[in-house]
């Protein structure tokens, strides 16, 4: 598989978006009467890179559901760069630069590649070709339909396809699950790439815990939807003790 490439940066006259800001102000949300998170309070800054880490069914899936707006909030407020969204749908919250890389990638089976990002695409810094400068076996599979592609390029794509909204703040729900490894580094790669150029914000689940804590500069750990750490992710690198707690692997 061709190895990622960099981003270009954006053309001129491209209108790519500032890095967004996000709060949660004592935010209880779930599924239907069922609620996962507990009164969640956190601040993302512009351009940050946070992990969210835990063991599974600690929240991290929902927390970037409710900010994505799929999930129904029973209290608090979420704010994109000071303006409430809590009651936007999951399309405003798209226009107005949440984008997500979710768990199950959810590419469109019967639409080609190309034709999965021209759906989503939006004026902005991001077009098919940087799309496909960022991965060039993408380029290769345009004309195959999704339900066609391997686990790994369906990543890639899903990826792509939330780029082409232009979003602000980028959320990204396990993007290494059921991949190879080296299809990870490309895809790390490409991540890296992207932070590093656009700028954007970016929260990040990832199963990898060691690979998230790496990746990104802050984490978030979070037990039974609350947070049980926010700090830096070089904190629990060092300290595989506290990391051990947070992931459940030893009891406090």
């Amino acid at each position: 598989m061709s190895a990622a490439a960099p981003a270009p940066a954006a053309a001129s006259g491209a209108t790519t978006r500032q890095a967004a800001s996000l709060a949660l102000s004592s935010v209880t949300a779930g599924y239907g009467e069922l609620k996962i998170l507990v009164d969640l309070s956190l601040r993302v800054d512009p351009g940050e890179t946070v992990g969210i880490i835990g063991r599974n069914g600690m929240g991290k899936t929902t927390l970037l559901s409710t900010i994505a707006g799929r999930t129904r909030v029973h209290a608090g407020t979420v704010e994109l760069s000071g303006r409430d969204i809590t009651r936007d749908s999951r399309v405003a919250r798209s226009k107005a630069g949440v984008g997500l890389v979710p768990q199950e990638r959810e590419v469109f089976p019967t639409l080609t590649v190309e034709e999965n990002l021209r759906v989503a695409a939006r004026d902005g810094g991001w077009t098919l070709d940087r799309a496909y400068t960022l991965f060039p076996r993408l380029k290769e599979r345009r004309q195959n339909l999704g339900a066609r592609l391997s686990g790994g390029e369906q990543q890639m794509l899903s990826i792509a396809r939330a780029l082409m909204c232009d979003p602000a703040l980028l959320l990204m729900d396990e993007p290494s699950e059921g991949l190879a490894p080296v299809i990870v580094d490309e895809l790390y790669a490409a991540l890296t790439r992207i932070v590093a150029e656009e700028g954007l914000t970016l929260l990040l689940v990832e199963q990898n815990v060691h690979r998230a804590l790496s990746f990104a500069d802050r984490a978030i750990g979070l037990r039974n939807g609350e947070i049980a750490f926010d700090g830096p992710s070089r904190t629990l690198l060092d300290d595989e003790t506290q990391l051990d707690r947070i992931m459940g692997v030893r009891a406090d």
